[in-house]
């Protein structure tokens, strides 16, 4: 039996499932165990209301110094840790890496879990790690607006706060920080 989300992100907004996304009968309510879910009558399908996981990255290099990100999409005024969506087929630290990658140009030397935290305005479940890479030259990517390093005494007067998890995953992160 495989349980799939009921719901997908679609401009920040949970969608619910009504039809099987395999066949397209109408779905309807059942118990699994103690969630509630939804089954497809046709296929047997069954569609649970899972959390989206996505890493939540504080990035430190050699002199401990912190990557903040600015993606105005996200916040105008304040800068952001590394953060994304977990694609199908890779591990955690997979995504970890890859994201850092993608969005910096770093390269990660070794990653540590922190926390996870429940983001309840998307429905997703963010996985807090700690990257620790040396630092490079930044390269550019179409969700980043700006790169910069910041060091730990700084974080807090620029760090969103407000609508995001970054400032409460920094605060986490500062008892693995030097």
């Amino acid at each position: 039996m495989k349980i799939i989300a009921i719901g997908a992100v679609t401009g920040g907004k949970v969608m619910l499932f009504k039809y099987c996304a395999e066949c397209g009968h109408e779905l309807e309510d059942i118990k699994c165990g103690d969630d509630d879910c939804k089954i497809c009558p046709s296929c047997k399908r069954i569609y649970g209301r899972n959390p989206i996981p996505v890493v939540e990255v504080l990035v430190v290099n050699e002199f401990n110094e912190i990557l903040l990100l600015k993606q105005n999409y996200i916040s105008e005024d304040k800068w952001t840790v590394v953060s994304g969506y977990m694609v199908e087929g890779e591990t955690i630290e997979e995504a970890v890496v890859r994201e850092v990658k993608e969005e910096t140009g770093q390269i990660v030397t070794k990653c540590q879990y922190v926390s996870s935290y429940y983001f309840e305005p998307k429905q997703l479940i963010m996985i807090g790690f700690i990257a620790y890479v040396n630092k490079a030259e930044f390269t550019d990517s179409i969700e980043v607006d700006d790169h910069k390093w910041y060091k730990i005494d700084e974080v807090d007067d620029v760090i969103a706060r407000v609508n995001n998890c970054s400032g409460m995953h920094f605060d986490k992160c500062r008892e693995y920080l030097k």
